[in-house]
């Protein structure tokens, strides 16, 4: 796959696709050219049937996503035409990872920040180290942040907390974000990777099929109601019972074995 920059990474293991955010000395501040590359990652994960669950990280031990590459906004984001191709890139990588049907997972070390956070945000399930940090500094920068991304951070920790770290654009710890509803989980620094891939393993190990309808349900419960695809939903929980999964899920059951699901 030409992602057309190697500050991107992308690779397949055990039924887990791995999304890698590479520019470690920048403590992988986004570039425009790793956003454009998000989509065609995904797409090449969503196609692939053998990739049941997608896993976000950054690169080395310090960082997530520490925003975007402030270093190219004179080039990129200081004129409105550059702007919008800019702005234009960022909301297809952030749509990609929202509109993604298999179950994302965000596995945060270090620094977590502006964009970062956003990336985080748009994954089903995010698990952080205990040193992991957390911000968005849109207000000390003059950023403006477009509805969607507010209210997705909204429907996640509520609006006290959204402004909490709107107005702020303080700093917060991984515990912070856990009180928050920022993070599902906190672990040690050493053992996020191994409590990542277990979890990632425990999905890759489920019915394909049920995941995904409940994906749909999930998401659409908190959509604004004029956008929720019923009649989508309703398709993907009739696929689940007509499947040969169903009948695998029910004979590994009553032999009480482990089932081997193949995702029809």
């Amino acid at each position: 796959m030409d992602l057309g920059t190697t500050k991107m990474m992308a690779r397949k293991e055990d039924g887990v696709g791995w999304m890698i955010f590479n520019q470690p000395e920048k403590h992988n501040a986004m570039s425009y050219a790793m956003w454009l590359a998000v989509p065609k990652i995904m797409a090449g994960f969503e196609a692939d049937p053998e990739v049941r669950v997608i896993v976000l990280a950054g690169a080395g031990e310090k960082a997530f996503v520490s925003g975007a590459d402030i270093s190219e906004f004179e080039a990129r984001r200081s004129a409105e035409a550059s702007i919008k191709v800019y702005d234009a890139a960022a909301e297809a990588a952030q749509r990609a990872l929202i509109e993604a049907a298999k179950p994302t997972i965000a596995m945060i070390r270090g620094i977590c920040i502006g964009g970062g956070v956003a990336i985080a945000l748009n994954t089903d399930v995010r698990i952080c180290s205990a040193n992991a940090v957390f911000a968005v500094p849109a207000a000390k920068l003059g950023l403006g942040y477009k509805y969607a991304g507010i209210k997705r951070l909204v429907d996640i920790v509520g609006p006290a907390f959204a402004k909490e770290i709107f107005f702020s654009a303080g700093k917060f710890t991984s515990e912070d974000a856990r009180i928050m509803g920022l993070v599902n989980r906190v672990v040690p620094e050493p053992e996020l990777e191994s409590t990542v891939r277990t979890f990632a393993a425990a999905i890759s190990a489920n019915a394909p099929l049920t995941i995904k309808a409940a994906k749909m349900a999930i998401d659409a419960a908190v959509e604004d109601p004029e956008r929720r695809r019923l009649a989508e939903i309703d398709a993907a929980i009739k696929a689940c019972f007509a499947s040969a999964d169903y009948i695998e899920g029910r004979r590994a059951f009553m032999a009480k074995r482990k089932p081997k699901f193949k995702g029809r």
